[in-house]
């Protein structure tokens, strides 16, 4: 499967025996697989994102973002794949590419604040959202995660982090609080976030899929928010998760757990480094056996890459 991201084609079936940043027995690769998961994350990350006028005025100023931000959106879905799955050596390349456009990406805020999307606070944040995003919604929509999986899923995303440029990286959910509880007094409500959930439940990001997801997933991303974010946001109660969007999603979210998309980065990504292509759908005991089998191709080391 080859995508394609601001230029770059990134082939997540080969070169056979080519690592990826992340290891197969990360929680990264278990959570990234899951469409549910991705989809609630990463609009409660572009929430908690756009929370901050800063982050807010640079992607809407110097994006796409207000044109095409379906297309957008994905993209960046395809970069978080690409970091998670994608040869090292590519993913490396597309993250050098996203962070040299971002040092071009400056400006003042509404409220006449100079920002630039290379300050180090928001790599920071940036990276925190999303890595809270995803393994949260993870854990409330497809699978209950253990206190000790959610600190590897932080202290692993390190890795991905510190190559966008982020230096402060919360090692759990604990120190994600205490980095929102320093930021939250620029939080501030804006016409952009309730624009962007407008989309997000449209449902025009997948024609194919029923509407009624759409807007379940909408309001599952706002029930992830820390309470503390979804104040300062103000969205109300228009927003709060009904039983039957919880049921649904769970449900979509558990049969995606189950049956591989062959055709998917994670499927593909295992092939390529010698493992079957469904190995994230097994049992965790055959993928400690599987795991502990790997030969790999080429003396390509199976850790993750610094």
């Amino acid at each position: 499967m080859t995508e394609t991201y601001q230029g770059w084609k990134v082939d997540f079936a080969n070169p056979v025996g080519a690592t990826a940043l992340q290891s197969p027995d990360s929680v990264q690769w278990r959570v990234f697989k899951n469409p549910i998961a991705l989809g609630i994350g990463g609009v409660a990350a572009v929430l908690m994102e756009f929370a901050d006028p800063r982050i807010r005025s640079g992607v809407w100023d110097h994006s796409t973002y207000k044109a095409d931000p379906i297309g957008r959106s994905m993209r960046t879905g395809i970069a978080a794949m690409v970091g998670c799955y994608g040869p090292a050596d590519a993913a490396r390349q597309v993250i050098a590419g996203v962070n040299r456009m971002h040092v071009r990406v400056k400006g003042t805020t509404p409220g006449g604040e100079a920002y630039k999307a290379m300050d180090t606070e928001l790599l920071d944040w940036v990276a925190a959202t999303a890595a809270y995003g995803f393994v949260t919604a993870y854990d409330r929509f497809v699978a209950p995660l253990s206190d000790a999986d959610k600190a590897r899923y932080f202290s692993d995303g390190a890795t991905v982090g510190r190559l966008y440029g982020a230096r402060v990286i919360p090692a759990s959910a604990a120190e994600f609080m205490a980095m929102m509880e320093k930021l939250s007094p620029r939080f501030e409500p804006h016409p952009i976030n309730t624009e962007f959930l407008d989309i997000i439940q449209s449902g025009k990001a997948a024609p194919g899929t029923p509407k009624f997801l759409h807007r379940a997933l909408g309001r599952a991303a706002v029930s992830i928010l820390p309470p503390l974010v979804r104040q300062k946001l103000a969205l109300g109660p228009q927003y709060d998760l009904k039983l039957s969007d919880r049921i649904a999603l769970q449900l979509v979210g558990r049969i995606a757990e189950r049956r591989p998309d062959l055709s998917s980065p994670a499927c593909q990504s295992s092939a390529r480094i010698g493992l079957p292509a469904d190995f994230l759908y097994r049992s965790p005991a055959v993928q400690k056996r599987l795991l502990a089998r790997l030969q790999p191709v080429e003396p390509v080391a199976l850790a993750s890459a610094a």
